[in-house]
């Protein structure tokens, strides 16, 4: 817990100072633009809980679907699309479920968001292991076709009723998920969040399962040969489960915060839950921590683009070097312990 805790104050205090860096470079006011940030991240209560936290939800659902990805030695970068077909999928589950209970209605919604992000992955994890197909290129070409397919939706199919604005109808009242504190947007999909994060460390850990998902991602050919382990299936398996909590964080930002599905349903949170995976070092609970931390910098740069007149596209610089510092400090890592090691 001491190294988690410290980790995720040295991944905060490197963005800070990665971003005060990037803003003298550019020539802004630091002062004004930390300033900013810290109070649109956390200057108040509501911005805590409705800015910060709210943003977490996704991120943490997306950062979730690829750390057990990667553990899985599968490198995939489609959790974009799995949210986007997540969300549609609920979506269009939403209208005949509009007069149902909410205690049936809503976990349909949520199970038909994770689903669909479930059977958007296997079509990657077929190609990879049916034809060869590297999943870098599969899953990136298949969030440009979630993409395209989640316009198409909302300028067809599933436009709202008056055809004017390229977007679902809302989401009946009824089926919005629960709210936790009144005068804010915090909704009962953080606690889901936490439960699956929970979860997802203890299957990893303590079950055959688990062991043998991180067993093909260390090394699958001594998983195969001295585990006796199916990689192939245990590769697709960990393709869907990926998936599925894509899909699912897609599905609770539907209901919990958008109630609606229109064209840039996600601001790209699908690609920056690959840095919250990296920078938690794969690990589930971690995963609250970073994207509580990025969380907090999307949060803060709409506020310090209002009010400093920074665009908010540095954050998204600095998140990519936080990256970059992670993938060099590993590295760095590893070659002082085989240094270590070659000498002892």
């Amino acid at each position: 817990m001491k190294r988690a805790v410290a980790q995720l104050l040295a991944v905060l205090s490197s963005a800070f100072v990665l971003l005060a860096l990037l803003l003298l470079a550019t020539g802004h006011d630091v002062g004004q633009a930390l300033a900013a940030l810290v109070r649109g991240a956390f200057g108040s209560y509501y911005a805590i809980t409705s800015a910060t936290i709210v943003r977490m939800v996704p991120l943490g659902f997306a950062g979730l679907a690829v750390s057990l990805a990667f553990r899985a030695g599968i490198l995939n970068i489609g959790a974009e699309g799995q949210l986007l077909v997540g969300a549609a999928a609920a979506t269009a589950l939403a209208v005949p479920l509009a007069g149902a209970s909410p205690l049936v209605a809503i976990p349909m919604l949520l199970g038909a968001g994770a689903c669909a992000g479930a059977g958007w992955a296997a079509m990657a994890a077929l190609l990879r292991l049916r034809f060869g197909v590297l999943e870098v290129i599969s899953t990136i070409m298949l969030n440009f076709v979630a993409q395209y397919l989640t316009g198409w939706l909302v300028r067809g199919p599933l436009q709202e009723p008056t055809k004017v604005n390229p977007q679902s109808a809302s989401l009946a009242e009824s089926l919005h998920l629960p709210v936790l504190l009144d005068g804010t947007r915090l909704h009962a999909g953080v606690v889901l969040l936490i439960a699956v994060a929970i979860g997802a460390w203890w299957w990893l850990t303590q079950t055959a399962s688990g062991f043998r998902l991180r067993a093909v991602g260390m090394n699958p050919d001594a998983a195969r040969s001295a585990g006796e382990v199916a990689v192939a299936r245990t590769v697709f398996g960990a393709f869907v489960l990926s998936g599925l909590l894509a899909g699912l964080g897609g599905a609770v930002e539907y209901t919990g915060i958008t109630y609606a599905l229109y064209e840039n349903f996600s601001p790209g949170y699908g690609y920056t839950a690959i840095a919250v995976a990296l920078l938690a070092r794969l690990h589930p609970v971690g995963v609250l921590g970073t994207a509580l931390v990025f969380g907090a910098l999307e949060a803060g740069a709409n506020a310090m683009q209002r009010d400093a007149g920074v665009p908010s596209v540095v954050v998204s610089v600095v998140e990519a070097l936080l990256i970059l510092l992670i993938v060099a400090a590993d590295r760095w890592s590893g070659r002082l312990t085989t240094r270590d090691e070659a000498t002892t």
